[in-house]
């Protein structure tokens, strides 16, 4: 029958008994202590100790297996095994605090492990040199403490989380958050798990590589890191960008079975080097934004941009996530979201359904979802626009329109647009929509983006210029990069008013300021020609642009000022029923005053005010008060047809336009 082997514990204890020679019955309790340890091995515990490495018991198997994974000598295990004992059980560290009188230390010096060790260590080496130019220091898993004092006289001790992780605790690293830390799992569809089990195929052959993934959406790539994490049988451990990762993680890593991942938000045109994980030797994953470089100083990095699922996929995510087919199939199609934000907007949606005493979410729900989900993300750079515009509420005329039609129509079409077309087409072809809406102010521009939003069931926000812009150098563009990534990964559609203070000219460079507005201007150009989501730009004049912009853009519409019988229906529009023209005033209106549809707005407004004071509703003179109100503003005269409007009376039958 084979004797089981004794803890590395209590050989190395026995081998601190051996230090002091043998007094007889009145020695100290420490010394009895240790003695009991000596005698369960016997004068020859270096032996004892190697079989320990053989056949490690329940308590050394972690301890061992990191040995062999950092290549510590028996020594430096040794020692490491003195180090947890004293932490842990406080007559270990009675009896070192006695064997090193008078320094009282209860941690193990250098110079005490290295004379009780000596034994342990290969002929012509010297314990001390070992341990000091060792593993198990070099990497963290050992720690010196009073390094002011003498080599000899330092004491050993082990970072908290590494003792805990020794001793079977589920504990974290400080600054990291482990993949548990994340619940709500997000389900990833086929075509990127493919690429899960292919990266992760490569990753298991390679270990000593460094997979940087790249997303709009921090869920998803963490989930996408998770995933490839439980491929090569570990468990994530997401490392900040702050503060760096010191000595004692690369240990910390090999004994739970982790896969480091470190987590940055770089901004446009910046450059970071991974921090390197000493005596770590596995395989790193980062994940980051869409803009910026990772690169890794001592490890070869592959990278991976994680694409967003096709419509099949996405129906099948809309489908898991809401329980409802229908609803599903319409989501696929007219949204253009990635399975993080599937799966964040289906909780949502679930949520107010709930709320509402419904037993399954509806369209409207998810909508809702959207709006809320992005609550926080897009307030500090955009301002929700949350009116839905619908047909009657917009008039134009025909021809502008029709191309306002054709731009929805593009915008539903831009996943699959290019389905069976020939090379030319889908070469470089992009499925985000640029869009520029010129006009004098008050023809509709932005109304129209409202329209166009609230037909494809999209959030609007428009860009706060103010809150975008910056001084200093860089913070624009990277204000713009999270503007432009959160939007793609939302689905949403950005509103730039007055784009032309952002995508102006390229100028001469003359000085500083120059340079760096022209670098403005070209980091814009490149990012908004990459967008991969709906963007719609005002301005009065298409002459303002830069050339190289309006080549990228996919529709150009020119918001002409109303017509005789658009400025009629606008009237009618705004007035709705409150009010008594007869009709052939309102076609006066229309035929004479010609104003846009923004200051007919501001008439019927005015107007209302004056009839509300008069507690009646809106009638001639009213009108005519509030156009000459409007026309002042422009400083222009109203025209002479409209001072004779006939005076309302209570007998004048209300027009309904």
């Amino acid at each position: 029958m084979t004797t089981p082997s004794l803890p590395l514990r209590t050989t190395v204890l026995a081998a601190l008994a051996l230090t002091q020679e043998d007094s007889g019955d009145g020695e100290a309790i420490e010394l009895r202590f240790l003695r009991q340890h000596l005698d369960a091995t016997g004068q020859d515990w270096v032996a004892r100790a190697r079989e320990r490495l053989t056949h490690p018991g329940a308590e050394d198997v972690g301890l061992v297996r990191l040995g062999e994974a950092l290549g510590l000598s028996l020594v430096e295990l040794l020692a490491v095994a003195l180090v947890a004992a004293v932490e842990q059980d406080p007559m270990v560290g009675r009896a070192v605090a006695y064997l090193q009188a008078p320094v009282g230390a209860s941690r193990p010096t250098l110079g005490l492990v290295s004379s009780a060790l000596a034994p342990a260590a290969p002929m012509g080496q010297e314990a001390l040199l070992l341990l000091t130019a060792g593993a198990a220091l070099g990497s963290g898993l050992l720690m010196r403490l009073r390094e002011e004092l003498p080599l000899c006289e330092q004491t050993l001790a082990m970072p908290l989380p590494l003792f805990l992780a020794l001793s079977g605790h589920e504990v974290t690293w400080p600054g990291t958050t482990p993949g548990s830390a994340h619940p709500l799992d997000v389900p990833l569809p086929p075509s990127i798990m493919e690429g899960v089990d292919r990266h992760a195929r490569f990753l298991a052959t390679k270990p000593r590589s460094t997979l940087v993934l790249r997303g709009t959406a921090l869920s998803e790539t963490r989930a996408v890191a998770a995933a490839v994490a439980r491929a090569l049988g570990r468990a994530p451990l997401f490392l900040g960008a702050e503060p760096q990762p010191g000595l004692g993680l690369g240990p910390f890593l090999l004994q739970r079975g982790l896969l480091p991942v470190h987590v940055h938000e770089l901004a446009p045109g910046e450059r970071k080097v991974l921090p390197s994980l000493p005596y770590y030797g596995g395989p790193v994953l980062a994940i980051t934004g869409p803009e910026g470089t990772l690169d890794a100083a001592d490890r070869a990095v592959l990278r991976w941009s994680v694409p967003r699922p096709p419509r099949e996929e996405r129906r099948t995510l809309w489908e898991s996530s809401l329980g409802a087919s229908a609803l599903a199939e319409e989501l696929a199609r007219r949204h253009r979201q990635g399975a993080g934000r599937i799966a964040h907007l289906g909780r949502l949606a679930r949520q107010q359904a709930e709320l509402d005493g419904r037993q399954a979410p509806e369209l409207k729900d998810v909508l809702a979802a959207a709006w809320v989900a992005e609550a926080e993300g897009m307030s500090t750079l955009a301002e929700p626009m949350m009116d839905a515009i619908h047909d009657d509420a917009i008039v134009l005329v025909p021809q502008v329109k029709r191309e306002l039609e054709l731009l929805l129509a593009r915008c539903r079409a831009r996943d699959d647009l290019v389905h069976g077309l020939g090379a030319s087409a889908t070469a470089r072809y992009r499925s985000g929509v640029r869009a520029l809406f010129m006009g004098a102010s008050g023809t509709g521009k932005t109304l129209a983006a409202g329209w166009l939003s609230t037909k494809l069931g999209l959030p609007l926000y428009r860009v706060d210029l103010a809150s975008v812009t910056s001084k200093y150098i860089g913070e624009t563009e990277k204000n713009l990069s999270q503007l432009f990534a959160r939007a793609e990964h939302s689905d949403l559609v950005l509103l730039f008013d007055e784009a032309d203070s952002l995508f102006a000219k390229r100028t001469d460079v003359k000085d500083s300021n120059d340079r760096f507005a022209n670098a403005q201007t070209n980091y814009l150009l490149q990012r908004i020609e990459a967008f991969d989501g709906v963007a719609i730009l005002t301005s009065n004049s298409k002459s303002r642009f830069d050339s190289a912009f309006t080549r990228r853009l996919d529709a150009i519409i020119d918001f002409t000022l109303p017509g005789p019988a658009e400025r009629r229906a606008l009237w009618a529009s705004h007035l709705g029923t409150a009010h008594e023209l007869p009709a052939k005033e309102l076609s006066r209106l229309a035929a004479t005053a010609d104003l846009a549809g923004g200051q007919i707005r501001n008439v019927v407004l005015t107007a209302a005010l004056i009839a509300r004071e008069a507690g009646r509703p809106i009638q001639p003179p009213d009108i005519l008060e509030a156009l000459a109100h409007e026309y002042r503003k422009q400083g222009r005269e109203p025209p002479s047809e409209l001072r004779a409007m006939p005076q309302g009376s209570a007998g004048v039958t209300r027009s309904r336009g």
